[in-house]
């Protein structure tokens, strides 16, 4: 079994050193997924799977084969990541060339050269679920002090991912308010230029400004920067 190139320890603090406000939740996974690789002994290739609104992926990957070994699973809606995504439990497959749960799976990953692999569930959040999926080449690749490390480091993971969501889903929204408020300040402005010039009601204003929306089959908010921008240049 091939020894780890990172201590643990140093892995699980560089997870928790991670600024939400400085990187990305792709590469937070990135990192998950290099990290779990050069921490765990055995391991070889990893991957991260999420499950979303019934959607799976392979959110990050140290290799194309091990990507390649989860969208099998993905293509056919069975496999060991699948599963361990659902029940956020940990399944090991020590030896791929005497498995008999996903004997198909199993041979592909024989063909590829994995001669075990070992998922562990990553419970994230209610609505998205996740697993850890470490690849050995050879057959128990992965004995009782490997599996104790990945579900001790998945744990962290878990937490990392689950807190890097949020702030992606809270900074979308921040993002999405922001798009709507200058879209309702510009509208308004449009609004208040019809008004002076047609002196019309603000009511009478917006109909105005849906009516030449749907004539130029353009948003209500482009036209209102259209009009704008022509009144500054007026």
């Amino acid at each position: 079994m091939a020894a780890p190139s990172t201590d643990p320890g140093e892995a699980l603090a560089e997870l928790s050193r991670i600024r939400l406000d400085e990187v990305d939740l792709a590469d937070i996974l990135r990192r998950v997924a290099g990290l779990a690789n050069q921490t765990v002994p055995g391991s070889a290739h990893v991957t991260v799977t999420l499950a979303q609104g019934g959607a799976n992926s392979s959110a990050a990957c140290t290799s194309d084969l091990a990507r390649q070994l989860d969208e099998w699973q993905y293509r056919y809606e069975r496999g060991p990541c699948l599963d361990a995504a659902a029940s956020a439990a940990s399944i090991s497959l020590p030896d791929l060339a005497v498995e008999e749960r996903w004997p198909e799976w199993a041979a592909q990953a024989r063909a590829a050269g994995i001669g075990s692999s070992l998922s562990i569930g990553l419970p994230i959040q209610e609505a998205v679920t996740g697993a850890l999926n470490l690849y050995g080449l050879t057959a128990h690749a992965f004995d009782g002090v490997a599996v104790r490390a990945a579900e001790n480091f998945a744990a962290y993971a878990a937490v990392a991912l689950a807190n890097a969501h949020l702030y992606d889903n809270a900074a979308t929204l921040a993002r999405q308010m922001q798009e709507a408020m200058r879209s309702r300040a510009v509208i308004e402005q449009a609004k208040g230029i019809i008004m002076g010039e047609r002196r019309c009601s603000a009511d009478e204003a917006f109909a105005l400004l849906s009516k030449l929306s749907q004539d130029a089959n353009r948003k209500v908010r482009e036209v209102a920067e259209a009009l704008v921008a022509n009144a500054a240049g007026r």
